[in-house]
């Protein structure tokens, strides 16, 4: 079957309460959501903290598409693609780098300012009487148009229809001044490196499982239950090493997680652990307490402290954990293959346990290698396997449907609810489809 040009066969993909099997497993559906989907949607491109001085870079590839965010003369970050405006070749090739006062293509020598604009030409007599000036090739580097800097976390759009930045994200951003308002100053660096990992499965299988509170009891229990073992007998108020305090409540059971609670919201975006989360009962710092107390006031640094969600959604590219500051990143590559990248911030202001429990969160529970990951990795790359097989073309996801919440865009639910899952399918339908039948 065909899926170019067909609004509605796209749209049946996606029932109230299943999602077929195509939306995993074609080729032609991934390449739809390259060239629909993540350009309709606003993608996470980084944090500004990666780019601090003039003249560095950061390059990455946006929905298949070569981009580089850039800090300006005068301070400003701007997001480029990465293309020389006469050939085509990439500006820059490492990930990132200070490109000094200018950009110099390898290949020519065209050289453009920091905003992208032309600065020089080899051979400038050349172009005498072209029309060199008159078109693309002449005007510089192409800047993304849509672009939003939101507390230092960068994101764009790439298609110049579509929804606002706030009026796309709403509530969930409180997620990410949850993350910052967690430094005494309102800053956070990016810091630690990047751990990255390429899981050989549709990345929408990943973005579920963040929002899967169900498997950890199954899929983890091997994890678990060694930590448990090892920490048995030790009294209820002993101090627990960080690895323990961070792996043993991923053993708790199906009540625990059910009570956590989770939110929708429109768009795809999502909360879980609005009541609390796994993250909860870190211990207590008094002196970080205080300093927080202190620059935001009473009321305000108790609502952040308390507010530990197990995994906010800033669909469909971003993950945000406020505690541990951590988040991690979807970067799709095919049909089968994902790219997921673990980052750490560190908070001005605040202890440098803060920044350990983030660094020590991401190697337990995201490295490939770690105790919980591959856990995680084996199950997404089975399940691409799986779904080939006859018989069942249907992914359910009927746990706790009711058809109130197709009219409803923002809902509380419990925290073993399939309605967080459901939520991104149907957002992922309308973005897929968006301006679809103007263009027929």
């Amino acid at each position: 079957m065909t899926y170019r040009n067909q609004p509605e066969a796209i749209r049946a993909l996606v029932q109230d309460d299943r999602v077929h099997r195509d939306i995993y497993l074609s080729e032609e559906i991934f390449a739809l959501e390259q060239e629909r989907f993540f350009a309709n949607t606003w993608l996470y491109v980084g944090h500004t903290s990666q780019v601090p001085n003039p003249g560095d870079f950061y390059s990455l590839e946006l929905a298949g598409r070569p981009v580089m965010m850039v800090r300006q003369a005068d301070g400003n970050v701007r997001v480029l693609y990465n293309r020389c405006a006469h050939k085509g070749a990439r500006l820059v090739s490492d990930e990132c780098g200070n490109t000094g006062k200018f950009f110099r293509c390898p290949y020519h020598a065209w050289t453009y300012k920091l905003d992208g604009a032309p600065l020089a030409i080899p051979l400038k007599n050349g172009y005498e009487g072209t029309r060199l000036k008159e078109c693309e090739s002449g005007r510089g580097l192409s800047e993304l148009k849509h672009v939003a800097i939101y507390r230092d976390f960068v994101f764009a759009r790439i298609a110049d229809e579509g929804p606002e930045f706030h009026e796309y994200f709403g509530e969930v951003l409180g997620a990410i001044d949850n993350m910052v308002d967690r430094s005494p100053e309102g800053k956070l660096n990016a810091a630690g490196g990047v751990m990255r990992n390429i899981i050989h499965c549709n990345w929408k299988m990943y973005l579920e499982n963040i929002n899967d509170t169900v498997h950890p009891m199954s899929t983890h229990e091997s994890a678990t239950q060694a930590a448990d073992a090892l920490w048995q007998g030790r009294a209820a108020d002993e101090p627990k090493p960080m690895a323990m305090e961070q792996i043993l409540p991923f053993g708790s059971g199906y009540d625990f997680f059910d009570k956590m609670g989770g939110r929708v919201f429109a768009n795809g975006h999502s909360v879980l652990g609005v009541n609390f989360s796994i993250h909860s009962n870190y211990a207590q710092l008094p002196d970080y307490e205080a300093a927080m107390r202190e620059a935001h006031g009473d009321e305000r640094a108790i609502e952040i402290l308390q507010r530990s969600p197990q995994n906010s959604v800033l669909f469909p590219s971003l993950s945000v954990k406020g505690s541990p500051q951590a988040i991690r990143v979807i970067r799709p590559l095919s049909a089968n293959r994902t790219l997921i990248e673990a980052w750490a911030f560190r908070a001005a202001g605040a202890p440098d346990l803060l920044f350990e429990r983030a660094m020590t969160y991401n190697r337990l529970v995201f490295s490939p290698m770690s105790i919980v990951a591959h856990d995680d990795v084996h199950l997404f790359e089975s399940i691409q396997v799986g779904l080939h097989a006859e018989g069942n073309e249907w992914v359910s996801l009927h746990r706790n449907f009711d058809p109130g919440e197709l009219s409803q865009a923002s809902i509380t639910t419990n925290g073993t609810n399939e309605l967080l899952m459901r939520n991104q399918f149907r957002a992922w339908a309308k973005f897929m489809t968006a301006g679809m039948e103007q263009k027929r």
